[in-house]
This record gives C-alpha cells, sequence and structure tokens, in this order.
C-alpha cells in the first residue's frame, strides 16, 4: 500500500462527510479567487463568514440551553429550576408527541406517548405550572414546537401577563419550522399552505406584541438527524428560509420588520473541521441571499444567528460514557463555529431520557470549554486555515447549486411536494449505513472496539400513570371551565380560519378561556384538513 493509498477505516478514502475530496495538505494557491473583503471580511460585518458579532464571545458567552421537559410539567418545571441552578443560562422545552401533533392528553392517538419524549402541555393550566417560580421576564425561552408552535407561544405569553410581565418584555424563541417537518420528522399537523399562513401570522403578531422573541427556528438539525450531509443540512435549511420569507413578503410584511428576528438550529457532528467550515459558508449564504435577493437592508435582517444541539444520532447505547468524547467534540464545533446558543447532549440519551446527573455532565461540558479553554478569547479562531477557507468555499457552492436546483422545482415547498429534499436525504443516509456496514466509517465500539459489556445504568423513566393524571386534570378543566365561552371562541377560531384576518388574536382568547391546545387544532383542522404525504397510502 503506498503511502497515497486510502487507509482502512478512513472516511471514504479522504473524504468529508459531504463526499468533497480532502486533500493531505493545503496551501495558499489552493484558495483561487478567495478575496477577503468579499468572502471573509471582519466579525461583525457582511457577509459574516466570521461570526456576526464584532467580539463574539469576548464579550458574551453562548447561551447554555439544555434542552428538557418529560411526563407532567410540575416534574419539568423541578428540571429547570435544578438546571437553572446549576448555571444553565436559558431554558429549552421539549414536548411530548400528542403536544407537538395537537392531541390532548385523553386523545386515543395519545396512548402511550404522553410526557414520554416531552413535557405534556393541554392546556394554560399546565403552561402555568410549566414556568411556576420562574420568571419569564428574567430568563430567555426556546420551546420546540412547530405545528401547533403559534398555541404554545400565546399560552407562554398568557402566563406572562399572569406574572405581570407585558409581552414586549418575553424573550425566546419557537422552532416554528413545518416546512422540515414534511422533509424529515413528520409532526405536521396542516397541510403547507395554511401552516405558512399561521406561520406569517406570528410574524405580523409578534411584530407587534412581542418584538424581542425570534418568531421562528429554521432547523436543519432533523435532517442532520435523518441523515443529511452537511452541505445538504444548510442547503435544504436555506431554502426553507428562502420559503418563509417570501410567504411573509407575498403577505404584505416588510422584509426588515420581522426577518431580524429570524433564526437557525443546526446540528454539532463529531466531524470539527467540517461543521465549522458549515457555519461558516451558512452565515455567508444567508447574507447574500438576505440583501441580493430580497433587498434586506438592516444589518439584522441579513445575520444568520443560531442554535446548536450536538449530533444526537452519533450517539451510541453501546460504551455510552465514549459520549461525552463526542459530545465534547460536537461542543467545540459549535463553539468555534460561532454559535449563539447550545444544547449539549447527555451521554446517556440513546439509552433514555438523562437523568439529573447526566444532564449536570452535559451542562459542565459547555462550561468547561466556556470558563477552562481559550476558544472563547478570539472571533473564529479557525479563520485564515488554507483547510478551513476552502472547506468554506466548497461547501457554500454545494449548497447554492441545491438551492438553484430547488428554484428550478419551484422552491422549496414544490420540491417537498415532488419529495426531492426526502429522496436526497434517504439516499445520503443510505450510503452512510452502507459505509458503516463496510467499515468504511468507523464506530467506535459499534463496529469496531467492542467488548461484550453489562449495561444497567441509571435511567430516567416516566410513569404510565402521567397519562392519567393529565386526564384527570383535562376532565377538571372542562368541568369548571365556562362552557359557552369556550364554544363560541372556538367557533371564532374557525370563522378566523375561514378569512384572511390573523389567527392569533382569537386563539389567544380560546386558551384564555380554557380551550385545550387540542380542542384548537381541532377547530383548525376542521378548515385547513391535515396533511397527508404522497407516499403514504
Amino acid at each position: 500500500m503506498s503511502s497515497d493509498d486510502p487507509r482502512p477505516g478512513e472516511r471514504g478514502g479522504h473524504r468529508t462527510a459531504s463526499g468533497a475530496e480532502v486533500q493531505g495538505v493545503y496551501r495558499p494557491d489552493d484558495l483561487a479567487g478567495f478575496d477577503y473583503g468579499r468572502d471573509l471580511g471582519d466579525p461583525g460585518e457582511f457577509p459574516y463568514t466570521r461570526g456576526v458579532y464584532q467580539d463574539m464571545y469576548r464579550g458574551r458567552r453562548w447561551t447554555m440551553r439544555q434542552y428538557a421537559g418529560f411526563a407532567t410539567a410540575a416534574q419539568s418545571n423541578a428540571r429547570y429550576k435544578y438546571l437553572l441552578g446549576q448555571g444553565q443560562t436559558g431554558l429549552s422545552v421539549a414536548f411530548d408527541l400528542p403536544t407537538q401533533m395537537g392531541y390532548d392528553s385523553d386523545h386515543p392517538l395519545a396512548a402511550g406517548e404522553v410526557g414520554k419524549v416531552g413535557v405534556a402541555i393541554d392546556s394554560l393550566v399546565d403552561m402555568r405550572a410549566l414556568f411556576d417560580g420562574i420568571p419569564l421576564d428574567e430568563v430567555s425561552t426556546s420551546m420546540t414546537i412547530n405545528a401547533p408552535a403559534s398555541l404554545l407561544l400565546l399560552l407562554y405569553e398568557l402566563v406572562g401577563e399572569e406574572q405581570g410581565v407585558d409581552p414586549s418584555q418575553l424573550r425566546g424563541t419557537i422552532q416554528n419550522d413545518v416546512l422540515k417537518e414534511y422533509i424529515a420528522r413528520g409532526t405536521y399537523i396542516f397541510p403547507p399552505a395554511p401552516s405558512l399562513r399561521i406561520i406569517t401570522d406570528t410574524f405580523a403578531y409578534c411584530a407587534e406584541r412581542m418584538p424581542a422573541f425570534n418568531t421562528i427556528s429554521i432547523s436543519g438539525y432533523h435532517m442532520g438527524e435523518a441523515g443529511a450531509t452537511p452541505v445538504q443540512e444548510i442547503a435544504f435549511t436555506l431554502a426553507d428560509g428562502i420559503a418563509y420569507v417570501q410567504a411573509a413578503i407575498d403577505a404584505g410584511l416588510d422584509v426588515d420588520a420581522f426577518a431580524p428576528r429570524l433564526s437557525f438550529f443546526f446540528v454539532a457532528r463529531s466531524t470539527l473541521l467540517e461543521e465549522v467550515a458549515k457555519f461558516r459558508a451558512a452565515r455567508r449564504l444567508w447574507a447574500r441571499i438576505m440583501r441580493e435577493r430580497f433587498g434586506a437592508s438592516n444589518p439584522k435582517s441579513q445575520m444568520l444567528r443560531f442554535h446548536t444541539q450536538t449530533a444526537g444520532v452519533q450517539l451510541t447505547a453501546q460504551q455510552a460514557e465514549v459520549n461525552l468524547a463526542r459530545v465534547t467534540i460536537q461542543s467545540l464545533a459549535a463553539t468555534l463555529g460561532g454559535t449563539q446558543s447550545l444544547h449539549a447532549n447527555a451521554f446517556d440519551e440513546a439509552l433514555a431520557l438523562p437523568t439529573e446527573k447526566s444532564a449536570r455532565l452535559a451542562l459542565r461540558t459547555q462550561q468547561v470549554i466556556a470558563h477552562e479553554t481559550d476558544v472563547p478569547l478570539t472571533a473564529d479562531p479557525l479563520g485564515g486555515s488554507w483547510f478551513i477557507e476552502a472547506l468554506t468555499d466548497d461547501i457554500e457552492a454545494q449548497a447554492q447549486d441545491y438551492i438553484e436546483r430547488m428554484d428550478e422545482l419551484g422552491g422549496a415547498v414544490a420540491a417537498i411536494e415532488a419529495g426531492y429534499q426526502k429522496t436526497e436525504i434517504e439516499r445520503s443516509a443510505y450510503d452512510l449505513a452502507q459505509r458503516i456496514e463496510r467499515e468504511e466509517e468507523i464506530i467506535v465500539g459499534v463496529n469496531r472496539y467492542s467488548f461484550d459489556e453489562d449495561v444497567d445504568p441509571e435511567l430516567q423513566r416516566v410513569d404510565e400513570a402521567v397519562r392519567d393524571g393529565q386526564i384527570a386534570a383535562l376532565e377538571r378543566i372542562r368541568a369548571e371551565r365556562d362552557a359557552g365561552a369556550v364554544e363560541a371562541a372556538l367557533t371564532d377560531v374557525a370563522k378566523c380560519a375561514e378569512s384572511d384576518d390573523n389567527l392569533l388574536p382569537v386563539m389567544r382568547e380560546a386558551l384564555r378561556r380554557m380551550a385545550t391546545v387540542g380542542e384548537v387544532c381541532d377547530a383548525l383542522r376542521g378548515v385547513f384538513g391535515s396533511y397527508r404525504p404522497s407516499d403514504v397510502f
């Protein structure tokens, strides 16, 4: 074997995760056509390749936002208070599957899922309990919710008002990214057109009432978890962003009125250098898209601000403690790449929901990077590396090609309806599985360096009785509320859905009257229908 031949176990014969060939060494002449001013600039300056803020983490560390939620609102509230007490700087709410799908806990389809992958929120009563004793004017809260995101935002606003907090003081993010649900995740409710209408209604509502709240977190994370390459992740995510911006403009909104509150959500894999280049390329692409395609003149409209979560799909049940190393590397990729907030996965998440101990250790991983390393001392610390710059250019060019192909199909929504993104991601996932099977990709403890082990760690369990408690609470709410007022409010929701008026004010009133999340979604389903993908028969 010559020194130039690929060695067994090396990534596709010296290739990145996106398939680009990697040279053995990089030199200045590998950056043909490179222009510092055009392609880089300084941090905080267009095209924001080097970061969206001039001083980055020297001025303020990234928000440490550990994703959490399970069982009941009261149990999740206790976990939030624990994490805040351990130094977490922002909340991040995980909702259970019925809530994500717009079903109450007593719906037949909710059986077996209540409180399992997140917290169950059926009504304003649950939302009060979720944030009991947590002053909403002092925390920033991210909510990972999509199809019914506007409803959870309104519940959050109502709880804030009960605490005496003006809506303009509320800070945080709702994911609210339905397009990626059609591509990679599946927790959609309505067809694309009414889903986009609800999203643009949310943009307008928040611009007026909640200007400090990020109205969408356009997500590539779930595409990465489904098997997308880094190039596909940012291409498909930015294409979704283009669709959202165009839908808002078509609805009559000024781009600079809503674009500063757009945010993004990406995965951080263990391929540290490619991930850093990916984040840099995404910032540069989005800045150019917003300025050149949409004419955005406000610099904040051109900035790609993003949250990062380490790669859950790369965690292994085998030798779970090795995940500590993976999460550390992935967290470094996110911070070296300039993320605005970060969730570091717990090492036991391939087995169950995190325990208090494992969640604390994941938070400590971020705190060590923030306080014991030199990563935060300068903006874009890997900028100027010939390899990083060449890889950034390559990822940008490949992602731009994907975006142009989707434009030819009629845009992201038309491409989704044609199954384009889903097919591309599935092909990449299959190729990766084949490489792992052939041991061209080495997964430590899985297809190499494995041994027989007794796996009996302490795991977080969710009691099946959680659903019984939620059902009992729903029965009390329905018995005690003003049934006539609720029925009238739900009728107003349906009538508004049939018009062009903004849906959020009437939905807020229904929720205030103690209508449940499932009941409001049912009122909308009655007008909009439910989405059924073309490949489901």
